[in-house]
């Protein structure tokens, strides 16, 4: 398939730079061309680039050159490295359970996959405590419908009365708990900073290369067409823009990956894509989410799981020491402006805090230490994924809107867009529902395990 991508390049002309591989001689600037650009250098954008070369090395194919463009270079404001951490298996949608399944089974084999030679082991500081959902009366119900579905596609989950919490977590607050959902096996937290940077130096280790860059435009083959509106195009050129300059470099490639997070909707509306091929609009936002720190001495111990409150409040222990962290969404009204990374401390103090102490009696003693701000990658039409090709843009590959879940499920996204690029079809997962077909359609995936 490498060799496929490449026939399909648009041809050079005399003067350009050539392929530098990784390892000799930094380069601030994107080559002339590459076989796929990964738009995005988060861990999604990165498992891709990992996977393509895998995959590629599977099928004993030569030479797949692949480039990945992040504008944020040192992570300040990346999704990964500002989340929580978690995986779980607890989802209400089948391929969510499947990817997280993939994704415990990726993680506890880490260093078979992204171990590279003489570089020390890859510890991503793994906490095996299952995630556990709090259920009211009224949503009894459904949570143990949920559980079984969880059940039937192999996850390890088990159903707790209030007298059984009570007795396993005793710091607990239970009076207004029905019943709660408990993760067994394949769930915790871990450290997400250590999980991008392995995909990356895995990546480049097998020969990806990587730019600093922002991606604004595009040239497409509707470029060079009639004024009449073409069925579909193929994007020929990606525009890389410099950091902080107004030069761009046009790099030409085959194929397309937007893994740009929480703006890869915005991706799509930029220049030099034909509006009427960008129809519907990818419905993926930036929505900000407070995470605030704090200490309890007296507060849960080891055996704290990851709590998801039936406030939709949540928290889970931080290290130890009485350490913890949480936070919580905001109701759709209320979302606060995404334009920067600043946080509402009132919020923790008039909406968390007392959610906290109603549940845990000893958290009305915690002490504020800490907070930051990061992006959901917000899928506003069903929170989930979108993952596949483009329906009109012919070489345009989608792997982003999971929604506040990339994290956990960036090794399965990862392996299932370099199988479409590679093999044209899912080997490992069938994510075909997951595709565009759905945002055309009007039919939404619901998955009522977003937190």
């Amino acid at each position: 398939m490498a060799q496929t991508l490449r026939d399909q390049l648009p041809a050079s002309g005399s003067g350009q730079r050539g392929w530098v591989p990784p390892g000799t001689h930094p380069d601030p600037r994107p080559p002339d061309e590459a076989d796929v650009v990964v738009v995005g250098g988060g861990v999604v954008g990165w498992s891709v680039a990992y996977w393509l070369k895998v995959l590629e090395g599977w099928r004993r194919r030569h030479g797949m050159r692949v480039l990945v463009v992040e504008r944020d270079p040192m992570y300040s404001r990346a999704s990964t490295v500002l989340s929580v951490g978690g995986i779980r298996q607890q989802f209400s949608l089948r391929e969510n359970i499947q990817m997280s399944r993939f994704s415990a089974s990726f993680l506890r084999d880490i260093n078979k996959y992204l171990g590279v030679p003489n570089e020390p082991p890859i510890d991503i500081q793994f906490q095996p405590s299952g995630y556990l959902f709090l259920a009211s009366p009224q949503n009894a119900a459904a949570l143990e419908a949920t559980v079984k579905f969880q059940r039937d596609e192999g996850a390890q989950v088990t159903l707790l009365s209030p007298t059984q919490l009570k007795e396993k977590f005793p710091w607990m607050n239970t009076e207004d708990v029905a019943v709660a959902s408990y993760g067994l096996e394949d769930e915790g937290w871990f450290d997400p900073w250590t999980l991008l940077n392995a995909f990356r130096r895995k990546a480049i280790s097998l020969g990806v290369q990587s730019c600093s860059g922002e991606v604004r435009a595009f040239v497409t083959s509707a470029n060079h067409m009639m004024p009449s509106a073409p069925p579909s195009a193929r994007i020929k050129y990606a525009h890389v823009y410099m950091p902080d300059s107004l030069e761009y470099q046009p790099v030409a490639c085959a194929i397309v990956v937007n893994a740009a997070g929480a703006w890869a909707g915005k991706l799509l509306e930029a220049e030099g894509l034909p509006r009427g091929l960008c129809r519907p609009p990818l419905p993926i936002q930036p929505r900000k989410r407070y995470v605030f720190t704090w200490h309890c001495p007296n507060g849960p111990g080891l055996s704290c799981p990851f709590v998801i409150d039936t406030s939709g409040a949540y928290f889970r222990r931080d290290g130890f020491s009485g350490n913890y962290l949480g936070g919580m969404s905001p109701p759709k009204e209320e979302e606060p402006d995404p334009s920067d990374l600043s946080v509402d401390h009132d919020y923790f103090q008039e909406q968390i805090w007392p959610r906290l102490a109603r549940r845990v009696p000893a958290f009305e003693s915690l002490r504020v230490q800490g907070s930051w701000a990061g992006y959901y990658d917000y899928n506003t039409f069903d929170q989930n994924g979108v993952l596949g090709p483009h329906p009109r843009l012919e070489n345009l590959f989608l792997a982003a809107g999971f929604s506040g879940h990339g994290l956990q499920h960036a090794p399965a996204a990862g392996r299932a867009v370099a199988e479409l690029v590679i093999k044209g079809r899912y080997e490992t997962l069938d994510l075909r529902r997951l595709g565009w077909d759905r945002l055309v359609a009007g039919e939404p995936l619901e998955e009522h395990g977003v937190v």
